[in-house]
């Protein structure tokens, strides 16, 4: 059974940085595709950054230059850097996988949020 559980979330004031985690197990492959999206409240789930499994990178503009995904391909755990934090960040944030071979790019991913499995999330409060 293939399980994703996300860490590191909290509350931290605006300006501040918070370092997702996002552990993948079960008995699975490494994963094609893997992803950070966030829901605030209110609103609809919106893709935050994605990266294939080499290494290749799509970032929503709202958090370019503030926000870096990574992987760890022998430990399976998706990271985010979160830095210079806004309020406008507050949400929920999900982690999501791809096991399957795909033969598109990351940014198909962030726009379509089409991945097989999700985390059950965890909240990143930003205060003014």
């Amino acid at each position: 059974q293939v399980q994703l559980v996300e860490s590191g979330g909290g509350s931290v004031q605006a300006g501040g940085s918070l370092r997702l985690s996002c552990a993948l197990s079960g008995n699975t492959g490494n994963p094609t595709f893997m992803g950070w999206f966030r829901q605030a409240v209110g609103k609809q789930r919106e893709g935050v950054a994605v990266i294939d499994a080499n290494g290749e990178t799509k970032y929503d503009d709202s958090v370019k230059g503030r926000f870096t995904i990574s992987m760890d391909n022998a430990k399976k755990v998706l990271y985010l850097q979160m830095n210079s934090l806004e309020p406008e960040d507050s949400a929920t944030y999900y982690c999501a996988a791809n096991l399957s071979p795909r033969g598109l790019r990351p940014a198909y991913f962030l726009r379509s949020g089409q991945f097989e499995y999700w985390g059950q999330g965890t909240q990143v409060t930003v205060s003014s």
